[in-house]
Parts: structure tokens; sequence; C-alpha cells
């Protein structure tokens, strides 16, 4: 059974985050409320405004504008410039892969490690 709450938006998958069921329940079950949100002081991740609540998308490898400034400007402030260029193209390649095969698919090879 693949939970598509742990699918979010921006390429990631909450199965790999170390702070589900912890800090967090997934992306999707905080409806775009990470616990990061309240870290960073905003009320909601930008790429789940953006993608799911205004343009009404899965994901944003079905947006026309992968990347955006947006998708690009969204960073853990933990990660080394390169460690941040390595994250994008990881989520842009994930979310191409989504776009192909299906979310349910993409998260059963997420799942199974893929």
């Amino acid at each position: 059974m693949t939970d598509r709450n742990l699918a979010p938006v921006c390429g990631l998958y909450c199965g790999d985050c170390e702070h589900l069921g912890n800090l967090c329940k997934g992306c999707g079950n905080e409806g775009g409320k990470p616990f990061w949100t309240t870290q960073a002081g905003i009320a909601i991740c930008p790429l789940h405004d953006c993608c799911a609540d205004k343009k009404g998308l899965e994901h944003c490898g079905l947006c026309d504008e992968l990347p955006c400034k947006a998708f690009l400007a969204l960073r853990d402030p933990a990660l080394s410039d390169e460690e941040f260029n390595e994250s994008l193209n990881k989520r842009q390649a994930s979310l191409n892969r989504r776009k192909d095969i299906g979310t349910d698919k993409w998260l059963e090879e997420m799942n199974s490690g893929g």
C-alpha cells in the first residue's frame, strides 16, 4: 500500500525523512505545513502553496515552469552549495520520474528503496 501523503509536491519522499513520525506526519498529512515552516517563520511551504493550493497540481513535475524561482530558492540552510545543487538535481529527476510513471508507482519505487 502506498501513502500519497508521503509524496509532497517538491520531489522529496517523506518516508526517507528523519523527522517523519517524530516532528512531522508527512507533507500531505500536514497540508503543506511540515515542521520546518514554523522554524522558517512561514505559514506554509511556498512550493505546496504554489503548486497544490494555487495551481491545483499534484506535484511540481506537472508544472510547465519547473524549475521556477520558488523551486530554486527553497533551500535547507544546513546544506552546502554543492549539497544544495545536488538536492535540486535529485528532486527534479524525482519529479520527472513521478510525472512519467505516476505517483503510485513512484511511491512503490521509493518504498522499495528506489
